[in-house]
């Protein structure tokens, strides 16, 4: 199993509880599980790298469940329990920080788990209805949470007693009514504060803690369906969305408008990132399609079916085809010279039925018309 793990780039999570590693030069999908062993509880709500060789997979379970999988040696080496109430609900978010593992569930609960502790160091409530909890790469000690009628915060974990930043809502309608919050996505850009987040109400805001303006900066709409998630085009300068009729699109954040879609899903897009370095993004949703996109061309470089409702994905920091390349193009040289060396056999032209039986009724005509003389 070390061998097919090590060819893998692209990790997701099933509704089924599989760990499926994708292969994209390869075209080849694995399932690193305990089929046997099965359930709903062990569904994967979130995937992170447990260090930053990425030798390392965190899975995030519905049973509060925290299971640790090398990429080396191919199979799952800790579990360890991280909540585990069923009132909790599942992970919306997982990360790895210097004070520790860092969680937070559905209901809000977000927590630092430390390895020699079976008690979280920290334990703050972040609000109700927590829909995702995301990781400031640059500063590893501050997250967002956002949730349903949940605005946006930013927290510092070695400071957690109140939130460094907390998003003040648009102001009131035309009518004078209240406009509701859904937070479904956020991301740190980098080289600075500011935070872009997408909302259940089709909406991508960009949020600036370091003015003292708390409302968004910046205010852009996207069909007309609810957004699920996001992902940071490589610069930070786009990030591309999808909402969940299966729709993708790239939007500008310097000037706010959409420079294109990306075809080819059929169903609810749950997970997306674009890829650190490469022109590309990989998707993944309720159509059990891994699909990797180019942004340059906006076309499907990848298309992998893997079965089951996928929920998350995690896509590694090297080339697609980096370590396989190699080996496809040594299997490509080995079977050219197996037909190379293969004798040619010559097929013997014959006459089709019809034609034979035409000339057969010609002949035949012509001797009666000689024996008629």
């Amino acid at each position: 199993m070390g061998e097919k793990s090590r060819l893998c780039r692209v990790w997701l999570g099933s509704e089924t509880g599989i760990l499926k590693g994708v292969s994209p030069a390869r075209k080849q999908a694995f399932n690193f599980c305990e089929t046997r062993s099965l359930s709903r509880d062990q569904e994967v709500r979130a995937l992170c790298w447990g260090d930053p060789a990425e030798t390392e997979v965190l899975v995030g379970s519905v049973n509060g469940a925290v299971r640790t999988f090398s990429t080396e040696k191919g199979v799952f080496t800790e579990t360890r329990q991280c909540g585990g109430d069923a009132e909790e609900g599942g992970f919306t978010g997982l990360a790895v920080a210097d004070l520790g593992l860092v969680t937070c569930v559905e209901t809000g609960r977000l927590r630092v788990w430390r390895e020699e502790s079976s008690q979280p160091v920290v334990d703050v409530d972040a609000g109700a209805s927590v829909c995702r909890m995301r990781q400031n790469p640059a500063r590893r000690e501050r997250v967002a949470t956002g949730g349903k009628e949940n605005g946006l915060r930013v927290w510092d974990l070695e400071r957690p007693d109140a939130p460094v930043f907390t998003a003040k809502n648009l102001r009131d309608d035309w009518l004078d009514l209240r406009q509701p919050e859904w937070l479904r996505d956020a991301a740190f850009l980098p080289d600075s504060d500011k935070i872009v987040t997408c909302t259940g109400h089709h909406q991508v805001r960009v949020y600036d803690p370091a003015t003292p303006q708390r409302r968004p900066v910046l205010e852009v709409r996207y069909g007309e369906y609810p957004l699920t998630c996001l992902s940071l085009v490589a610069g930070g300068q786009a990030v591309v969305v999808g909402n969940t009729h299966g729709s993708l699109a790239v939007l500008d954040l310097r000037k706010g408008l959409v420079r294109g879609c990306l075809k080819g899903l059929a169903g609810g897009v749950r997970g997306l990132q674009c890829h650190p370095t490469l022109p590309l993004v990989a998707s993944c949703g309720l159509d059990r399609f891994l699909r990797i996109h180019s942004l340059e061309t906006r076309s499907i470089e990848h298309k992998v079916y893997l079965k089951s409702r996928l929920n998350c994905l995690l896509l590694a920091s090297q080339a697609l085809g980096e370590e396989v390349g190699g080996e496809v193009e040594e299997v490509k040289e080995e079977e050219d010279e197996v037909w190379q060396s293969m004798e040619q056999v010559q097929e013997s032209k014959r006459k089709a039925p019809e034609e034979e039986t035409q000339t057969t009724k010609v002949t035949t005509t012509k001797k009666k018309k000689k024996g008629q003389k």
